[in-house]
């Protein structure tokens, strides 16, 4: 990724942020509308298949009410007891009609009020029954019918025993047995529980058909209701199942799956526990899928759209981002080549236009430099020819210097010699061949000429005392250290006070850092002047003196400060803090200068 360009590291983010997140929103949506939409769908089917049970049981209800109202009728029980048999039924009459016209009416009430029964008839345990739509085989006898039986074994308990199949009793309407579902109820004896007879109560199945075949599933779903025993009660035209397998259902409700005649089919039930039929929503599983593919595909188009704007929005801001940059890179690389001539002309405000103008500031910044170090240069060969038309003075001098000390002890002025050799040898050692690092022996040897010659001048007015370790003098200091201090002590201490003075110069290594001290038993300084000092030493090496004001040398020199300043600004700047001088001094006892220099063992370190 590193070796990338930018362009394509834009355009692998974008897709990344953008187009990938979308596919698997894409794809989290599509599931979770196919998990949704086929709960919700299966929800709803079983709420319609509620709604069919409950209608159901309302019809099959109506005709429970109506065996009720029948069994409580006097002349129904007058012919239920066997009052009305063997021809007395016709014969007893009511108000000018018979018992037998009276019960038939009373039975043409009902079915004239509810129109979805087929017929009712009324049968004794003698065998003999009462109807006004249906009758029975020459020869048959009703009470060893199938669905007599189970009606008085049932006890009283209102039964629904499905499609009339192979019974004797036949009606006067042509109905098909496909066509009505039977329902009976024995009537029995409150006292002795004894069956006294049987209902039986035709109900017509476009009741059925008409509250089932309203509800359509999907395209070519479909409600279909069957029994208890798996028998088909109602189904539609053309079904996808010609049967439903017995025992398929085992719970009251639920959702389970046949595969028919190549089709995955999904079959949705409700058992009626007043009824016992159980309601069943048959449809293919494709057509469930339809509706979800639909949804996909929206989906899917809307991903794609967006994958292809984000693509394009993607490769636009790429190329918009990188191709400044590519720019920028080979104005770089022709400055690289020495045209530093090369500008950036974008008008962009952002980062890239921010580094664009940056770049022309360097490049300007570069010539700038390029031609001021061009003029150092000149410049410094020009100080290099000056030095080296000024090294022949210096060499003048000494030679002059040792022809006077030849010619004074020639003529036995050994003080004048003497005194002549010693400054020369500060000469000598005070311009160190150039170098500003020197070893700490030819600085003592260096500060032990100038106390020779100011020796000669105050005579027993100053001695001096130098202590240094043999150890030390391989060390290297920075050159002139020890001759500010020395002329201060000699001038403002030692030659202020009364009678002969003492200068110690001491040399010493501590904690890893090498200390010069050079103390005196002068005048001292006064405290005002010596606070102003140490202000002094602390601004030093900025070169601004603590008002704030540029370091003047006449000044200085009034306050016996310019050489230790110098001192203190020459350490500071080579090596930092918190190497530097330090002073203490007391009124009338003396004064103590203190230099902390680091340890150096390599003159060429520093250079």
């Amino acid at each position: 990724m590193n070796n990338m360009p930018i362009r394509y590291k834009l355009i692998i983010h974008f897709l990344l942020i953008s187009i990938l997140p979308s596919i698997g929103l894409g794809l989290l949506i599509g599931w979770t509308v196919d998990r949704r939409v086929e709960q919700q769908s299966n929800e709803n089917t079983m709420q319609l298949i509620g709604k069919v049970n409950t209608a159901l049981e309302n019809d099959v209800e109506n005709l429970q009410k109506i065996t009720y109202l029948i069994s409580f009728d006097p002349g129904v029980q007058a012919f239920l007891n066997g009052q009305l048999a063997n021809g007395a039924a016709q014969a007893q009459t009511v108000n000018g009609e018979s018992a037998e016209y009276n019960i038939r009416k009373f039975l043409q009430g009902f079915t004239t009020l509810s129109s979805e029964i087929a017929g009712i008839m009324l049968v004794n345990q003698n065998g003999d029954f009462i109807s006004n739509e249906m009758y029975t085989r020459p020869g048959t006898t009703v009470t060893a019918e199938a669905w007599y039986k189970e009606a008085a074994a049932n006890k009283g308990i209102f039964k629904i025993i499905g499609h009339p199949y192979g019974r004797s009793v036949m009606s006067h309407v042509d109905y098909k047995e496909s066509e009505i579902v039977s329902a009976v109820r024995a009537i029995v004896d409150p006292d002795t529980q004894v069956v006294q007879g049987v209902v039986l109560v035709d109900l017509k199945l476009r009741v059925i058909a008409e509250t089932a075949r309203d509800v359509t599933l999907g395209k070519t779903g479909y409600l279909t209701v069957v029994d208890d025993s798996g028998e088909t009660v109602y189904a539609p035209k053309h079904p996808f199942m010609e049967t439903i397998p017995a025992g398929l259902f085992t719970e009251s409700s639920g959702i389970t799956s046949e595969r028919v005649g190549g089709r995955d089919i999904q079959l949705i039930y409700r058992t009626s526990a007043f009824t016992g039929w159980t309601t069943v929503g048959v449809f293919p599983m494709d057509e469930s899928a339809y509706g979800v593919r639909e949804i996909t595909f929206n989906v899917v188009t809307f991903v794609f759209v967006v994958c292809m704007l984000g693509m394009t929005a993607s490769f636009y801001l790429a190329y918009s981002i990188s191709r400044p940059i590519g720019q920028l890179a080979s104005f770089m690389s022709k400055a690289e080549s020495g045209d530093l001539t090369i500008r950036y002309w974008g008008k962009r405000s952002d980062e890239i236009g921010l580094l664009g103008r940056s770049f022309n500031t360097m490049l300007a910044q570069i010539s700038r430099l390029l031609s001021l170090t061009e003029l150092q240069a000149r410049q410094k060969r020009e100080a290099e020819l000056r030095s080296l038309q000024a090294h022949i003075k210096p060499h003048f001098l000494y030679n002059t210097l040792d022809t006077i000390h030849w010619m004074a002890r020639n003529k036995g002025a050994e003080d004048i010699a003497e005194v002549v050799q010693s400054l020369s040898k500060l000469f000598r050692l005070g311009l160190s061949k150039g170098s500003d690092i020197i070893p700490l022996s030819d600085e003592l040897e260096h500060i032990v000429s100038y106390l020779k010659i100011q020796h000669v001048r105050y005579r027993s007015k100053l001695t001096y005392s130098i202590d240094a370790e043999p150890r030390l003098m391989e060390l290297y200091v920075l050159k002139l250290l020890l001759q500010p201090m020395v002329e201060n002590a000699i001038y403002h201490g030692i030659k202020e006070r009364r009678g002969p003075g003492h200068l110690k110069i001491e040399v010493t290594e501590r904690g890893g850092d090498l200390y010069l001290t050079v103390s005196d038993d002068g005048a001292g300084i006064a405290p005002e002047k010596l606070a102003q000092l140490r202000q002094r030493l602390a601004s030093a090496a900025t070169g601004a003196g603590h008002d704030g004001t540029e370091n003047d040398p006449g000044t200085a020199e009034q306050t016996g400060g310019y050489g230790i300043l110098n001192v203190q600004a020459r350490i500071r700047l080579t090596y930092g803090e918190p190497y530097g001088l330090s002073i203490d001094s007391e009124p009338g006892k003396g004064t103590v200068a203190t230099i902390r220099h680091p340890i150096v063992r390599n003159n060429n370190k520093y250079q």
